[in-house]
């Protein structure tokens, strides 16, 4: 390009290039950088004067070039598809007309914060240190699937709105980030794609607004993130799908809001994460699914819990906040697989792990209980007999307190009236409480019972309690053997 064709905008950037000096068309600290479309030539710059300059700019010995423009209206496309340029660049608060179409180049370093764009597309791009996004707003997608970035991708506080319905609003999918993502603030009008990405530092969405109601608003599946991720206060209008993401670190919702009614919320299953927080924050809204995933420390406050969850599955070291297990239960009520065997069976892990026994049977009591109502009617009908006399085996003492009772009634109603002997000169001296004994114990004999034979209502009474005797033993047996097999 011949420097006699610029302007005196583009002359004034062309000759600070070499010397990495910084131009700023500014004219006020508080401008709006969406009206630039209304700037005058006096701060336009071509956006091909930009493209030579950043593949071959003049440089000056013992000078460091280095495109460092701001406060600009830049018109054109600025195309680098697959070049290279050894220069950091810095086009903040600027409005760009079209849409920089960055595809497989590489630079040096590229910093965009606080300007306004029509869409950024910059798949496989490469960039030797840090991209910044920071402030930008973009009102169409920004591609940026397959790139990789050596440092850091900052978008604090970025806005992006998908024109286009049927397109992501925001593509990191595919990326490789050698340092963190840094998006607090982020607002997203539509689809956030991070699938596949795979971060060396930690993921910051703390206070993003993600709307794309109805449908998927963060796909982040089979996401590897080395550190943290950070969405506290986050909003979510639409589902997180996390399935197949291995996180290293923390997946931090606190204070989240969460809303998808009518479908999922939050999708996690078969993930593996190192501590996953659901805390103080409002009630989802939606399904809250965990089937399959492996959690070191799930942290689930039971107010957050949903309507409808799906743990089928769901393997996790520890659980906290410590809440009796009355708190605990009806979260796994709510499974919308119905009963679901491996969820008590974790929750009675989690209690045993920190020592909490007495809790660890109720949840297992919870169980049987759940177990019963999916029986036919004479399985239903058995376990109810199990849970009114020892509680399924978890309270033994309760057939010592069906056995005295019957017992005392035993005693008093046979001391009242004596049965008659079989044989009156071959019968023992009779005992109304170690006759009633006799009745009530099936393997125990005091050689009462058949020494005697009441008649009438008494023998009914007999009846009664020989029956009863044998329903005690049991479903004592039966106790005894679910908890030694427990063990």
């Amino acid at each position: 390009m011949e420097i006699d064709n610029l302007t005196p905008a583009e002359l004034r950037v062309w000759r600070a290039f070499p010397k990495g000096e910084a131009v700023d068309f500014r004219t006020a600290g508080d401008e709006d950088v969406a009206d630039g479309a209304e700037w005058d030539a006096e701060r336009t710059v071509r956006a091909s004067v930009l493209r030579a300059l950043m593949l071959n700019g003049p440089q000056e010995d013992g000078e460091i070039p280095a495109l460092k423009l701001a406060g600009a209206r830049i018109t054109g496309v600025l195309g680098l598809q697959y070049g290279t340029v050894d220069h950091a660049v810095r086009l903040s608060h600027c409005h760009f007309d079209d849409v920089p179409l960055l595809y497989g180049c590489r630079l040096r370093q590229l910093n965009l914060s606080n300007s306004v764009l029509p869409g950024l597309t910059a798949a496989t791009m490469r960039v030797d240190a840090v991209l910044r996004l920071t402030d930008c707003r973009v009102n169409g997608p920004v591609r940026l699937g397959g790139a990789q970035i050596a440092g850091a991708l900052f978008m604090d506080r970025a806005e992006i709105t998908a024109v286009d319905a049927g397109e992501p609003a925001l593509q990191l999918n595919h990326m490789t980030i050698g340092d963190d993502l840094w998006a607090p603030g982020l607002r997203a009008h539509g689809e956030v794609r991070l699938n596949g990405a795979t971060v060396a530092g930690s993921v910051n969405l703390n206070d993003a607004r993600l709307s794309h109601p109805g449908d998927i608003v963060l796909d982040a599946q089979t996401l590897v993130v080395e550190g943290d991720v950070h969405l506290r206060r986050v909003h979510t209008f639409g589902w997180i799908g996390l399935r197949g993401a291995r996180i290293a670190g923390r997946l931090d919702f606190s204070y989240a809001h969460l809303s998808n009614p009518g479908d999922a919320a939050l999708r996690a299953n078969s993930s593996t994460i190192g501590e996953l927080w659901l805390r103080k924050g409002p009630r989802i809204q939606g399904t809250l699914s965990l089937r399959r995933a492996q959690i070191d420390d799930l942290f689930l406050e039971p107010e957050v819990v949903p309507e409808e969850v799906q743990f089928n599955k769901l393997v996790y070291t520890s659980l906290t906040p410590q809440e009796p297990a009355e708190r605990r239960l009806p979260m796994l009520e709510r499974d919308r697989e119905g009963y679901v065997p491996h969820a008590y069976e974790q929750l009675t892990a989690a209690y045993r792990r920190i020592g909490d026994d007495r809790a660890a049977r109720q949840v297992q009591l919870a169980k049987q209980r759940r177990h019963r109502a999916t029986l036919a009617w004479y399985g239903r009908l058995w376990g109810h007999v199990q849970d009114a006399t020892v509680g399924y085996g978890f309270h033994p003492l309760r057939a010592c307190v069906w056995l005295v009772s019957l017992l005392a009634v035993g005693t008093v109603a046979y001391s009242l009236h004596h049965p008659p002997p079989l044989k009156a000169d071959e019968a023992p001296h009779f005992n109304a409480l170690f006759y009633t004994l006799d009745l009530l114990l099936p393997v125990i004999s005091f050689g009462q019972e058949g020494a005697f034979a009441p008649q009438g209502w008494y023998q009914s009474l007999s009846y009664a309690l020989v029956i009863a005797g044998w329903i005690l033993a049991t479903t004592v047996f039966a106790g005894v053997t679910r908890t030694v097999n427990r063990q």
